[in-house]
């Protein structure tokens, strides 16, 4: 019997990819063209933070720009991505919060690599980001957790992430523990807490018609000194 995904294809008209695999005829047609506009050496600024910053202010319109996807690799160098929330950058890197004991966490534990893709479509543009990763320090984490909102403490308490459970009641149950257990301010867990990813390299890419984008990165020599490189698209 064949699958959704294969009648889907007979409908359509999908043809066999060069790898033998059957794809969509509708997602081969799927195209948009780009222009962010011309993107040339002489418009970034002069480190890869102040052209982050020029770029997240445009981005500002944007449902949540802060938005990036993190990826990570285990030990094994078998990878995994998802969502997360920029909450800091500055020269020394972006910033992020997770429970220590999540598989990002446990990955860059024994793996400390990491890359972060910020995808602002509307805007044609996306800023990618290779690096290694650091944890922030205690007296960082306690600072960050006592900015956040009651509700958000508590679920740091409550949810012992990427850990297998019953069901959402049992995330309920733990919430209203813990309620109970700090009335007034909550502390800030020890297994929760700030990453750094300390970039490598910084690439700004901005979508030009056929497919011929502008790229140019920024990236740091093994001495500390930061050049710009044009990539092709």
């Amino acid at each position: 019997m064949p699958s959704e995904f294969e009648s889907s294809a007979r409908r359509t008209g999908g043809s066999r990819s060069p790898a033998g695999e059957r794809a969509p005829g509708r997602l081969g047609a799927l195209r948009r063209e780009y222009d962010a506009g011309r993107f040339d050496r002489g418009d970034l600024a002069p480190t890869w933070d102040e052209q982050f910053a020029r770029w997240f202010e445009d981005a500002g319109g944007l449902a949540e720009p802060n938005a990036m996807v993190l990826a990570t690799a285990d030990g094994d160098g078998r990878p995994s991505t998802r969502t997360v929330l920029l909450k800091a950058v500055d020269a020394a890197g972006f910033v992020l919060f997770t429970n220590y004991t999540s598989r990002k966490a446990r990955e860059v534990a024994a793996n400390p690599h990491a890359s972060l893709l910020f995808p602002w479509y509307p805007l044609d543009r996306q800023v990618c980001v290779v690096g290694t990763v650091e944890r922030l320090t205690a007296a960082e984490n306690a600072a960050y957790f006592a900015s956040r909102p009651r509700g958000s403490q508590l679920g740091a308490w409550s949810s012992h992430q990427s850990s297998v459970i019953a069901g959402r009641e049992e995330l309920t149950a733990r919430r209203d523990a813990v309620a109970a257990r700090w009335p007034g301010p909550v502390p800030a867990p020890d297994f929760w807490g700030g990453l750094r990813v300390i970039p490598r390299t910084v690439e700004f890419w901005a979508g030009r018609p056929d497919r011929l984008h502008d790229r140019l990165r920024f990236r740091r020599l093994p001495d500390g000194v930061w050049i710009v490189e044009r990539l092709a698209p």
